[in-house]
C-alpha cells in the first residue's frame, strides 16, 4: 500500500470513528433497572416498589404512593463499599455506616410531594491495554457523570378514594469526557480518536397509579414516559423507557405479599419478574419525664428475589433487608446476590429522619 493510499484509508477510518461517536456518545440510556435500586427497603424486598408508601424513597419506583403521605420527612441512601467477605451479621453492624460508600439518593418528602436527588450514573474508566494480537499499549479514559434533580407530586380522587395517580418530572445534566491513544513508543502517543469533551441536559417524566383496598394494593407505573438528552454536539437521544405492575396482598396489618414484573416498551422486553415478603413488628412505651410521652419502635424484616427467567440459582437475585425505627429516626439495610453467594453480594444502607 502506498503512501497516498495508506493516509487515505487513516482518514476514512477517523471519519468513521468519529461520526460513530457523534450518533453515540454513550453506549445506552437504560438506567431504571433493578440493579440500579436507591432504597434498601425497596431492595430487601424484591427490587422494585409500587404499591407499599412505607418507603421514604418510593416516588423512585411509584410517585402515586405519595398520595397517603402526610408528614415531613428526609432521607439519604448509600451502597457500601467493601471488598473483603463479610458475614450477614457483619454487614448490619452499625460500624459500617463509618466505611467508604457510593452516595445513592436524597429525597425530602412532605404532604403528598418530594424533592430529590440522585447522581444516575457515574462511571469512570482509566486504564491500559493490549489489543488482541498487538503489542503496541493502548490507553483508554472514560468518565461519564449524569445527575438528576426530581420533584414528585400525588394525589387521591375524592369520589375514587381507592385510586391515586402520581408524577416525577426529571431535570438531568452531566458531562463526558473520553479519549482513547496507543503508544508507539515510550515517548510517542497516537490518538485514535478526537477526544470528546461534551455536556448533556435533558428532561424525563414518570406517571404512576395505585388502587388500594383493605386486602389488595395494584401498583402501576410507566418510567421515562417522556425524555430527551440533548448533548452540545452530539444527536438528541432519548432515555430507555420501561413499565411496571405489582400487586400486593396484606395478610394482617404486620405481613404482606407482594409481587411485580418490570420490562421495556418497543425493544428487547429484558422483563423482570419479582416477589417479597415484609414482617413488622411495632410496641411502644412511655417515657420517662414530666410529659410521659410514648415511644414508638418498630422492627421490619423484608426478604425477595428477582430473576429474568429463575433458570438455576446463579440466574436469581436473592435479598433480604431489615429496618428499624425509633420514633422520628430510622434506618434501614438490605443486601442482593447472585446464587446465595454472599461474598458477592451488595448492600444498601439508609437512614431517615421525621420532621414532623
Amino acid at each position: 500500500m502506498g503512501i497516498r493510499q495508506y493516509l487515505a484509508a487513516t482518514l476514512m477510518f477517523s471519519m468513521i470513528t468519529w461520526l460513530a461517536a457523534q450518533s453515540a456518545p454513550v453506549p445506552g440510556y437504560d438506567y431504571h433497572i433493578p440493579a440500579n435500586a436507591v432504597s434498601p427497603i425497596t431492595l430487601g424486598m424484591g427490587g422494585i416498589n409500587l404499591t407499599n408508601s412505607a418507603d421514604y424513597f418510593s416516588s423512585y419506583d411509584n410517585p402515586a404512593l405519595l398520595a397517603d403521605n402526610v408528614s415531613t420527612a428526609f432521607a439519604t441512601s448509600f451502597r457500601l463499599k467493601n471488598d473483603d467477605y463479610m458475614t450477614f451479621a457483619e454487614a448490619m453492624n452499625a460500624s459500617n455506616l463509618l466505611k467508604p460508600k457510593q452516595f445513592m439518593y436524597f429525597t425530602l418528602i412532605t404532604k403528598s410531594a418530594a424533592w430529590s436527588y440522585q447522581p444516575v450514573s457515574s462511571i469512570h474508566i482509566s486504564e491500559f491495554y493490549n489489543p488482541p494480537g498487538s503489542s503496541v499499549k493502548h490507553r483508554r479514559y472514560f468518565d461519564y457523570q449524569l445527575d438528576k434533580l426530581q420533584v414528585s407530586f400525588a394525589a387521591k380522587d375524592e369520589k375514587y378514594a381507592s385510586l391515586s395517580g402520581g408524577f416525577n418530572l426529571k431535570y438531568l445534566t452531566g458531562r463526558l469526557i473520553k479519549l482513547e491513544e496507543k503508544f508507539t513508543n515510550p515517548t510517542t502517543t497516537v490518538t485514535l480518536a478526537p477526544l470528546v469533551d461534551d455536556k448533556v441536559k435533558g428532561v424525563s417524566g414518570d406517571l404512576g397509579l395505585t388502587m388500594a383496598s383493605d386486602k389488595y394494593t395494584v401498583g402501576f407505573c410507566v418510567y421515562d414516559l417522556y425524555s430527551r438528552l440533548w448533548w452540545e454536539n452530539f444527536d438528541a437521544k432519548s432515555l430507555q423507557r420501561r413499565t411496571a405492575i405489582g400487586f400486593q396482598y396484606k395478610v394482617d396489618d404486620n405481613f404482606s405479599l407482594m409481587a411485580s414484573t418490570q420490562g421495556k416498551i418497543s425493544k428487547y422486553p429484558g422483563t423482570t419478574y419479582h416477589f417479597g415478603l415484609i414482617k413488622n413488628w411495632t410496641w411502644g412505651s412511655e417515657g420517662n419525664g414530666m410529659d410521659k410521652q410514648e415511644t414508638t419502635q418498630n422492627l421490619v424484616v423484608r426478604a425477595g428475589l428477582f430473576s429474568k427467567d429463575f433458570n438455576g440459582t446463579e440466574n436469581i437475585n436473592f435479598t433480604l433487608g431489615s429496618g428499624y425505627n425509633y420514633n422520628m429516626f430510622r434506618v434501614d439495610f438490605a443486601l442482593t446476590n447472585n446464587g446465595m453467594e454472599l461474598k458477592d453480594s451488595q448492600y444498601l444502607f439508609s437512614v431517615g429522619l421525621g420532621i414532623q
